[in-house]
């Protein structure tokens, strides 16, 4: 027995000979330590490496999707990002409608590229984080001052087992809202809606007073269509999307079973007697409920800061020239709240292959991509006297013009990789929080533009509620919610349509919850305690 306790403190003295052997090799290798400064008990701090040291050469892979057609694999765009940041960059980009099947294959074969894309709401992103396919990126995003600086309530939609995976793509944070036809409300001597019971006289007088004022009876309230979109709800208190209300377990609820979406579909129930919305909307797809709209029929529809169709205002101004719109700002809830729900702050997800943890150099270069390619410039930056303004569209005269003071880039741009730009795989700017951003800017005619300031206007002095679900996954609703979610809209139109009484709404939700409701709540729950949710969250 004493010669067997000899043995095992003899392995146990080597190997720890060996562990400080490996240890001073690591140290030397990856850090310096200044001997000077250390005393007994203590160390000296050591040194991290620097993120922008460009000296070591890497070759970078990468895969996303892109709407449109790729640009080719060789060309000058490519050519300025390899000299420029010292890689061999390889970014696979394949077209949107091919895209989960061919990365999926690409995976599955053992092939992960060091960089991949995710289109918002794919729920692999999350399923492949849990399965350790993706590098934690919490020790290194403070380095980069536009991965550093997006909001935490943001990376929380991307968090696993409270560590984040993805990085998003930008997407404006304010959501699609309801708007109104302000000449016809000058025309009937009413103002702007500031409730429920406003909106709704308002909707019958432009159905049965003539508003546009030619003597037909051609004219009514809400344009909406199938799986009753838009929603028309005036605050997160009635947006069947959020998760905002709460059970008597204090749980948190889908919108779409709420009390406040049960006082919202008796709103429409009224119109819908009254002749005040859109007759068929169970069946008027999304591009039919917009003619509604903007042929003049209908006198109140939804619109955004960004996104809007110039061509679709045109067409409404040609019939009715002195049309105007205008934003409708949030009603008071009952519980008191007032303002929209925030949209989610992403349009996709890029993630690191976890396999990158192997050498620390190639995560930060691979991240200054990924930065770089992020880059917000304000309007009186984008021109040629910004040294990366100009490196990020190809330089003047080559990947780009500038056309009135502002650059507008050469048609062959994207088709012969002119310009870096279309090749980092998350190329659309994140625009800082305290920008100062004009969206009418974007347009150009008038009208537009008054709409658009209207609508910005009210947003920025507006509350918007941070949706607590982003980012939560349940396996229940992966399996279920697509199938309950339209259960829900059709018994609900059938509601609106009178063909099922409001009283069987407590019925209607007691349906919900047994056919895998109840799951979806307890396990969205479950993810929302997780990030960190206690309590609503308003920005």
């Amino acid at each position: 027995m004493k010669k067997k306790h000899k043995i095992i403190s003899f392995l146990l003295l080597f190997l720890s000979f060996m562990l400080v052997a490996c240890t001073d090799e690591k140290t030397d290798e990856k850090a310096t330590v200044d001997e000077g400064n250390e005393t007994a008990g203590e160390k000296a701090p050591v040194t991290q490496m620097d993120p922008f040291d460009h000296s070591e050469n890497y070759t970078i892979t990468g895969m996303t999707f892109r709407f449109g057609d790729p640009p080719p694999l060789k060309s000058p765009g490519l050519d300025m990002i390899n000299e420029r940041f010292n890689v061999d960059y390889k970014p696979e980009i394949i077209p949107q409608g091919d895209y989960v099947e061919k990365s999926s294959a690409i995976v599955a074969s053992g092939a992960m590229p060091d960089l991949i894309g995710f289109q918002a709401g794919d729920t692999r992103f999350y399923q492949w984080a849990e399965d350790g396919a993706f590098l934690p990126l919490d020790d290194y995003l403070s380095h980069y001052a536009t991965l550093g600086n997006i909001p935490d309530y943001i990376y929380n939609s991307f968090k696993v087992d409270g560590k984040i995976y993805g990085i998003p793509r930008y997407s404006n944070p304010y959501p699609v809202t309801p708007i109104i036809r302000q000449d016809w409300l000058d025309k009937l001597g009413m103002e702007v809606p500031t409730n429920y019971e406003e909106l709704e006289k308002i909707a019958i007088a432009f159905t049965k007073e003539d508003p546009d004022g030619n003597g037909k009876d051609d004219t009514y309230g809400v344009a909406i269509g199938e799986n009753i979109n838009p929603s028309f709800n005036m605050g997160t208190y009635w947006d069947f999307n959020s998760w905002y209300h709460q059970n008597d377990d204090g749980d948190f609820i889908p919108g779409i079973i709420s009390d406040g979406r049960k006082d919202l579909v008796q709103f429409f129930a009224n119109l819908y007697k009254e002749g005040a919305m859109t007759k068929d909307f169970a069946v008027l797809d999304w591009a039919s409920t917009n003619n509604e709209f903007y042929s003049g029929k209908a006198g109140i529809f939804v619109a955004g800061v960004s996104g809007m169709s110039q061509e679709y205002f045109d067409g409404l101004l040609a019939i009715n020239p002195d049309a105007k719109l205008v934003a409708i700002p949030p009603f008071e809830a009952p519980d008191k709240s007032k303002g929209f729900t925030m949209g989610s702050g992403n349009s996709g997800i890029l993630a690191l292959n976890a396999n990158l943890a192997k050498d620390e150099g190639k995560i930060y270069r691979a991240l200054e991509l990924v930065d770089f390619g992020k880059t917000y410039f304000p309007a009186e930056e984008k021109n040629p006297q910004n040294a990366d303004f100009d490196f990020y569209l190809g330089k003047e005269g080559t990947g780009y013009n500038m056309e009135n003071g502002l650059p507008v880039q050469v048609p062959t741009f994207s088709s012969e990789g002119l310009s870096p730009s279309t090749y980092f795989l998350d190329n659309r700017e994140q625009v800082p929080e305290d920008a100062k951003i004009t969206y009418a800017d974007s347009y150009t005619l008038p009208e537009l533009k008054e709409m658009t300031a209207s609508l910005q206007e009210m947003f920025e002095t507006t509350d918007l509620y941070v949706d607590p679900s982003h980012g939560v996954q349940s396996p229940t609703n992966q399996e279920k919610g697509t199938d309950l979610f339209q259960f829900l809209i059709n018994e609900q139109s059938k509601m609106i349509a009178g063909q099922r009484p409001l009283s069987d709404w407590d019925a209607l939700v007691k349906e919900y919850l047994a056919k895998g409701g109840e799951a979806i709540i307890k396990e969205t729950n479950e993810g929302i305690k997780s990030k960190g949710y206690t309590e609503r969250e308003w920005k």
